[in-house]
């Protein structure tokens, strides 16, 4: 974890993405995407559930992201309103299902991580 009260001045925030890990397909889609842009270096995959319970680190952590990206499975919303009500309200959102993919009938195959990280990586790079 980054230690922004440690990090040089010219050096900016992350970009940080939050997403879905839930047992649905669609879930595991926005997971692996996640995971994906932070081996690819475009973003750095968060914990959530460091947002949810307000873990001081991880709050700060983000609060000093150049750039929030949330990407929920379905339209339930869950990374959007975990980041909401810890109080983040301004950050990129992408949920799955808007994609034409279907919860509980998009297994998660390499082409459709693949698609989902790149329309994540347009969102990353047009802030």
């Amino acid at each position: 974890m980054t230690n922004d009260a440690n990090r040089p001045a010219n050096i900016p925030p992350s970009k940080l993405v939050f997403a879905c890990s839930g047992a649905a397909d669609v879930g595991e889609i926005s997971d692996k995407a996640a995971r994906k842009l932070t081996k690819d270096g475009i973003g750095k995959m968060f914990c959530l559930a460091g947002i949810g319970g307000r873990i001081q680190p991880v709050m700060a952590t983000t609060k000093s992201a150049s750039l929030i990206l949330a990407i929920d499975g379905c339209a339930m919303d869950c990374v959007k309103n975990c980041l909401k009500q810890a109080g983040f309200n301004n950050f990129q959102h992408l949920r799955i299902t808007d994609m034409g993919l279907e919860k509980g009938k998009s297994p998660a195959t390499d082409r459709r991580v693949a698609e989902v990280a790149e329309r994540a990586e347009d969102l990353l790079n047009n802030e």
